[in-house]
């Protein structure tokens, strides 16, 4: 079976939010997509054992509020709220963790619905590794399965065996963690500056100077110390040194030689003749 990735990707809304969950920081990473059906269809095809094996995954339990389920293979928890047919909410038990689902079902124009998930998770060292990747990518999977048994319930849900191994599916996961438009979205402890990360120099607090990303300052044209020494030849220590304009210290860069002064015109003065003529007189 050809999927096409990129449609699939161009129709969910992708969007991560951080909070404050049981004193804790935690991110929620929210889903969103349209699809050709009625509400009640949608809600049907996500809450009933018979039909979630037809997209996602065999599932076992109590699908009540305050009963148990278990996915074969995969997480299980409790289900905490079911309002029919608007939302539905769990926990989601894997691995040792805890994590919150929570499925909200809309209208979504004319004979259209709208299944928005959000997964909210504590900061982990997965979230640090993969960030929101680490919620969503298995998400995606789910959202495309949905979209195929709702476009032909009677078609089987495909091998997954071969879908594993199948082009289809690399392209799916990994345009799922760049965010569907080709942006990684980048891990919790990559959050820098772009500036910085590129290497960019920084101003100081103090006389608003350069700093390079080694931490030694610039000089007054902005170039670093390090850098103005592979520039500039080198000279002994005996060099004599001029003084510095900055707290009358002596400046490390070597005192140009002295432009010798030309001497001074000789211009021969020439008394006023009026004066000689006064002087001739009384003579």
């Amino acid at each position: 079976m050809e999927i096409d990735v990129e449609r699939h990707l161009g129709a969910v809304d992708r969007s991560v939010s951080s909070l404050v969950l049981e004193g804790q920081p935690a991110r929620a990473v929210t889903l969103s997509r349209s699809y050709r059906t009625g509400i009640a269809n949608l809600w049907d095809a996500v809450t009933s054992a018979e039909r979630i094996p037809r997209w996602f995954l065999p599932v076992s339990g109590m699908l009540e509020p305050g009963g148990r389920y278990q996915l074969e293979g995969n997480a299980g928890g409790e289900i905490t709220a079911c309002v029919q047919p608007s939302h539905f909410a769990l926990t989601w038990e894997f691995g040792g963790c805890v994590s919150w689902v929570k499925a909200g079902l809309s209208a979504d124009g004319e004979r259209r619905a709208r299944l928005a998930l959000t997964h909210t998770a504590h900061l982990s060292e997965q979230w640090t590794e993969y960030g929101p990747g680490a919620a969503g990518v298995g998400w995606e999977l789910g959202l495309l399965g949905l979209a195929l048994h709702l476009a032909d319930p009677d078609v089987a849900k495909p091998d997954e065996a071969a879908f594993a191994a199948s082009p289809d599916r690399k392209a799916l996961i990994r345009g799922a963690a760049m965010g569907g438009d080709g942006r990684r979205s980048p891990p919790e402890r990559s959050r820098t500056p772009r500036a910085r990360r590129r290497g960019a120099p920084r101003r100081s607090t103090r006389g608003n100077r350069l700093i390079p990303p080694d931490g030694r300052p610039a000089d007054r044209d902005g170039v670093a110390a390090s850098t103005r020494s592979r520039l500039l030849p080198r000279v002994s220590s005996d060099a004599p040194r001029r003084p510095c304009s900055r707290r009358g210290t002596a400046c490390s860069r070597t005192a140009a030689p002295p432009t010798p002064r030309r001497p001074p015109r000789f211009v021969p003065r020439v008394p006023h003749p009026g004066a000689r003529r006064r002087s001739a007189s009384i003579g």
